[in-house]
């Protein structure tokens, strides 16, 4: 059975690593970015550019987009040549974006009712590295019948692949994963500085607390990077740490909920990217907590 023609929309860090994935896999990917040079990063691989969303959504069967933001996924699904306007009718959308779960059930409503189009929300975890092994990690929202359709292409991207519920569940699920991804960042930065500043032999901290409670995939790859200084290349952005944890915010608060960890691993994020840290690896944030005169 010939494989599905993909179209990608959103060639950052995370879109780079899972397109390339996506051609390993054998599918063929013609994919589309808003600064038309980070197609460089996927096209020597085998992607093919297409002029706009919607030029891309004519010829495919899929279409996937990673994208910064909701208004980033509304504009490239919606605004003027935009994958809506090019998609034949029935055509499924994977967003992978990290999106307003109440605007992505309404996107979906809207898509549905212009193009009888279906929508399966999919946000991932794992970073650059894990879309390239695909060994991501899925949250799917959408009826049955959608996610199933669009389950070959997520298993190509994941190891972990799961149906939340319907349209907007897999963003509430990664509203759940960046409260615990955010506030654990800043929780391994404190815990590296408190080790350095006791005269600890802080390299060998995740091995000593191994199968203990605090054992976790964030003390076994993020705390070795910040103890190591391994800052590049980057593998996700402060800014975007700084975007997802706002979010959670946003909707804690909307349903009526105070998340004080939450809260002040915001804060730790917004100061370190107003010091001119958006664009530098969110493992970065340990450098708040200073650095000593040999590092």
């Amino acid at each position: 059975m010939s494989l599905p023609r993909l179209g990608f929309v959103g060639i950052g860090l995370m879109g780079e690593a899972m397109v390339r994935r996506l051609l390993q896999q054998g599918f063929a990917v013609t994919v589309w970015n808003r600064e038309p040079e980070r197609l460089d990063t996927v096209l020597p691989h085998g992607a093919v550019a297409a002029e706009t969303p919607a030029a891309l959504a004519a010829g495919c069967d899929i279409l996937l987009a990673c994208v910064l933001h909701t208004d980033a996924v509304q504009e490239v699904v919606f605004g003027p040549d935009g994958l809506a306007a090019g998609a034949a009718p029935g055509t499924l959308l994977i967003d992978h974006s990290t999106a307003d779960p109440a605007r992505t059930r309404e996107m979906a409503a809207r898509l549905r009712g212009e193009r009888n189009g279906a929508w399966v929300d999919a946000p991932v975890s794992g970073g650059p590295e894990a879309a390239l092994d695909g060994s991501l990690t899925i949250m799917a929202g959408g009826a049955e019948a959608d996610v199933a359709r669009a389950l070959p292409v997520m298993q190509a991207l994941g190891a972990q692949v799961t149906r939340m519920g319907e349209v907007g569940a897999g963003q509430v699920a990664k509203v759940l994963n960046q409260a615990i991804v955010g506030a654990g960042y800043v929780v391994m930065a404190e815990a590296l500085a408190l080790a350095e500043a006791a005269g600890l032999d802080a390299a060998a901290l995740p091995a000593c607390l191994a199968g203990g409670h605090a054992d976790s995939n964030l003390l076994r790859r993020i705390y070795p990077r910040m103890q190591a200084r391994a800052f590049e290349p980057p593998t996700g952005y402060a800014r975007q740490l700084l975007k997802d944890l706002d979010a959670v915010e946003a909707f804690a608060g909307a349903h009526g909920l105070r998340l004080a960890m939450v809260e002040a691993a915001a804060r730790q994020f917004r100061t370190h990217v107003a010091a001119g840290n958006a664009l530098r690896d969110g493992v970065t944030i340990s450098q708040l907590y200073g650095d000593k005169p040999d590092r």
